[in-house]
């Protein structure tokens, strides 16, 4: 079943290449040729740079207690839950009108314009005006929550890393390297299971298997029907 998800993906990828372009796009892309295109767009240098601040700010404020060292490793452990979160209720928000208000996020507009073409690459990117008051937000709230400085630095590195580790592993996934290795590879063909067989699964995007599995949307593709609406959400018009 696998191999008929990639050869549909294939067949459609092909497709679309050739209705939008007359030709395909498609080429063979090392990792570090996709290293360096990634650098072509704003949101990997807004994010290091918070990363990088975040790392001097840690640094300048001293030691700290050695249980900041489990900062990031709980952190990583709650990820793909907050992945998932995050992808069910805001990037698939499902537009709605409030009285004369219509709420509806410019995260989930563009994920919508995402899905309906993911070979789109600044759409597999955050919004960099989302990430012009989201990434600054962050130094806000985590240094007035957290009652210790190390600690709120700490966790502020691990932040802008886990944001930067996603921008990159989505880029990739989308770009034209194509897996080398099993690990990336089951994340790979997690997601275009989420773009070309049915979008209400597979909500995951840098681990497999993980929330999806808990939250009950990582079923096996032979029973999962490939859906008329992965590239329109909300068969909106």
């Amino acid at each position: 079943m696998t191999d008929d998800v990639d050869r549909l993906a294939r067949e459609r990828l092909a497709a679309d290449e050739a209705r939008i372009t007359g030709f395909s796009r498609r080429r063979g892309l090392t990792l570090g040729q996709a290293w360096r295109a990634f650098w072509h767009h704003p949101s990997p240098w807004l994010i290091a740079t918070f990363l990088l601040a975040s790392v001097v700010g840690r640094v300048v404020v001293g030691p700290g207690s050695w249980w900041e060292l489990l900062i990031p490793v709980v952190l990583l452990a709650l990820f793909p839950a907050i992945e998932w979160v995050i992808h069910v209720g805001i990037l698939h928000w499902r537009p709605r009108r409030v009285g004369p208000v219509e709420i509806d996020s410019l995260l989930a507009r563009k994920h919508r314009e995402h899905h309906a073409d993911p070979r789109d690459l600044p759409l597999v990117f955050i919004p960099w005006p989302v990430l012009t008051w989201l990434l600054p937000a962050y130094v806000a709230v985590v240094l007035l929550a957290v009652p210790s400085a190390s600690a709120a630095w700490s966790l502020l590195v691990s932040v802008y890393a886990v944001m930067f580790g996603y921008e990159w592993t989505h880029y990739l996934i989308h770009s034209d390297h194509r897996p080398r290795t099993r690990a990336y590879r089951a994340v790979w063909r997690n997601h275009r299971l989420h773009h070309y067989k049915n979008e209400h699964y597979w909500f995951t995007v840098t681990s497999a298997g993980t929330a999806d599995r808990l939250f009950g949307t990582y079923p096996d593709p032979d029973t999962v029907p490939t859906s008329p609406t992965a590239k329109n959400l909300h068969g909106a018009a």
